[in-house]
């Protein structure tokens, strides 16, 4: 089945990138259902790029690869994706792209609607651990990006079936809220509950004044009553939906990393306020996608959304901190 190069007009949809490893088969489950569930197009990218070598003499020449041939590799191996997403009943477009992997998932971006990644690859798409391109793509992405672990699309570690629940961390920021806002219309249209959570660390030696138990029990509060009041913005725009809350103590990265474990999707946003997802996926939500648990989605940064404008309606907006 032949494959094809993106075209600059077409829009791509759901776009997972596949390079024949078991963690691309694992993140083309995933993509596929998504596929069934949200009706959009399923668009299976593999990127390849001709490697270079020192050579010394005609010998090592005549080693290298012809272009043609890594080429045909890469339409091989996006077809082989294609057929298995068929195989599950969805169709599916074929893609190959000339580059790094990186940059062949950031530029297509620009024309998907969600970008779906596995934790791990062979080192041609997805890299080795979740520090190469499964880690740098959600920070530069254009759209929503999912990375899912290895062979935990549906059930835990232990093998338990995940619960239909979709956790996104809040810390009081415009990014963080969102993020509640996209994760909220993945719930909907999954049938999911909603859980909005907030982390509140724990203070440690290094700071210099540790507040009474009094002012923290006024926090605490704060930060409930504000947790309620994104409740209630959540619901004006999805008054349909279940909807939850969380006040946890502990470190940010702990507490969504623990959530992950048994939610179908973990939700951060790329950057935050400091107090939850940290810094451009290099704090909390880089933490988070290296040691999570299930399915995390990270929402890059934007401020055209007009939801974002209500939000002031109902009531404090930021989280207290010491």
């Amino acid at each position: 089945m032949s494959t094809s190069t993106p075209n600059s007009a077409d829009r791509l949809g759901i776009l997972v990138g596949y390079d024949g490893s078991e963690s691309s088969d694992c993140a083309l489950e995933w993509a596929v259902d998504e596929a069934k569930r949200s009706g959009r197009p399923l668009s299976i990218v593999t990127a390849y790029s001709i490697p270079t070598y020192s050579t010394v003499g005609m010998e090592a020449a005549v080693m290298v690869p012809e272009d043609e041939s890594i080429k045909a590799g890469a339409e091989a191996v996006a077809g082989q994706g294609r057929e298995r997403a068929e195989a599950a009943g969805v169709a599916a477009t074929a893609l190959t792209a000339f580059g790094d992997a990186t940059g062949v998932m950031r530029d297509l971006s620009e024309r998907a609607d969600l970008v779906v990644l596995g934790a791990r690859g062979r080192g041609g798409f997805i890299g080795l651990l979740v520090g190469s391109t499964a880690a740098s793509v959600p920070g530069h992405s254009h759209c929503p990006t999912v990375v899912v672990p290895k062979c935990v699309a549906h059930e835990d570690e232990r093998g338990v079936a995940r619960e239909n629940t979709v956790v996104v961390g809040l810390d009081g920021s415009e990014r963080g809220r969102l993020a509640a806002l996209v994760a909220a219309e993945r719930a909907q249209l999954t049938g999911a509950a909603l859980k909005l959570v907030c982390a509140l660390p724990p203070f440690n030696g290094t700071v210099a004044w540790i507040p009474p138990s009094d002012a923290m029990e006024t926090v605490r509060e704060d930060v409930q009553t504000q947790l309620a009041a994104a409740r209630e913005w959540i619901l004006s725009h999805f008054p349909d939906l279940e909807v939850q809350t969380g006040l946890v103590d502990g470190a940010p990265a702990r507490v969504l990393t623990s959530e992950s474990e048994k939610a179908a999707l973990t939700v951060v946003g790329a950057r935050g306020g400091g107090g939850f997802v940290g810094m451009l996926l290099g704090s909390t939500s880089q933490a988070v996608l290296s040691q999570g648990r299930g399915p995390i989605m990270v929402v890059p940064e934007r401020d055209d959304d007009p939801r974002l404008a209500s939000r002031a309606d109902f009531g404090p907006k930021h989280i207290p901190t010491f």
